[in-house]
């Protein structure tokens, strides 16, 4: 039995420059934070050489072309795994069109567990390139390289995408009471709301084609870098007003990303205290962000009752497995 734990993600500002539309002709970066929510991957040998999936359905096949789940079908297929497995998945909070990175967090743990049930050391850095090459290349879903990096090293960092398709990790070197402020003052709701991430991001990336967007692009990159700098001198208290320039440079990416309903939303919780916040993720659902003052969340809370408040603590170290017994119910 393998069980691996990978974190979701909060993406702060800069989310879109990590298309290759964008990134292809000019760095990217992202600044997010991996949080206290994870997938869970379980494995275990199938004494019948069948394969049997566990997630939101139940699957049993005898080859790995038979498997429905994509994800599934092509990270068996290229470690070279044929059968004879079992593999159940679960998660701390609703996963799908959450704008938390759900997909690439189930990539990275699956692939983790993966190799530790085959008895092979893998790097993070594997994880996350192999994850892209899965969900991009393999699945043709036109995503960012995000979501794999922040799922696999885990912590809060500043991710550059390179025109080369390299990608490089710059941890935010910060004091422990930086992160504390940043935990007590955000505040987070479900908006219960899902959606496609894969629409809305290619929308993203067909608009980048015109100059005007890639412009909000290059401005939320910049953003990126000056948040690293203000939080590695201490200074939290730009932090709302980065986050609110960023969403609302975002939204004018494309249709698709806001709407009346998200925007009303957002100012009632500008309105009650908060001095920035965003959609996470893609855009049109999922769970929506504030930063403000602590004194000011049960006034937000209350303005937003229609929306369910969730506490997100940070996550310092990434993928992991949290169960290694390779031999269980194997006969000696």
């Amino acid at each position: 039995m393998i069980v691996s734990k990978t974190p979701l993600r909060m993406s702060y500002v800069g989310g879109g420059s990590d298309l290759p539309s964008f990134y292809k002709e000019e760095v990217g970066a992202v600044l997010s934070t991996s949080i206290d929510k994870y997938v869970y991957v379980a494995i275990n040998k199938k004494f019948d050489g069948n394969i049997r999936l566990s997630y939101s359905k139940t699957e049993e096949v005898d080859q790995i072309h038979k498997i429905e789940h994509p994800l599934v079908r092509e990270a068996l297929s290229m470690l070279a795994i044929s059968g004879g497995i079992e593999i159940a998945s679960m998660a701390d909070i609703p996963s799908r069109g959450s704008g938390l990175g759900s997909s690439s967090s189930f990539t990275v743990a699956l692939l983790n567990a993966l190799y530790a049930y085959k008895n092979q050391y893998v790097s993070k850095e594997v994880l996350a390139q192999q994850a892209c090459e899965i969900e991009i290349t393999r699945c043709g879903e036109p995503i960012g390289k995000q979501d794999q990096y922040a799922a696999a090293y885990g912590g809060l960092n500043l991710i550059q995408f390179h025109p080369d398709e390299t990608v490089s990790i710059d941890p935010v070197i910060c004091k422990a009471e930086t992160i504390k402020r940043i935990e007590q003052s955000t505040l987070v709701f479900f908006t219960g709301r899902t959606r496609s991430a894969s629409s809305v991001l290619q929308s993203q990336s067909d608009a980048m084609n015109g100059d005007s967007r890639r412009s909000l692009v290059r401005r939320m990159v910049e953003l990126a870098f000056q948040l690293k700098r203000e939080l590695e001198f201490g200074d939290v208290d730009s932090f709302g007003q980065i986050l609110d320039e960023n969403w609302r440079l975002k939204s004018q990416l494309t249709t698709g990303i806001s709407d009346s309903q998200i925007d009303e939303w957002y100012q009632k919780g500008i309105a009650a205290g908060a001095t920035g916040g965003k959609l996470l993720g893609a855009g049109n659902g999922g769970f929506m962000m504030f930063y403000a003052p602590p004194e000011c969340h049960e006034k937000i809370k209350e303005s937003l009752s229609e929306l369910t408040p969730i506490k997100f603590g940070m996550d310092k170290i990434g993928t992991q497995i949290v169960f290694y017994n390779p031999n269980a119910g194997i006969e000696k």
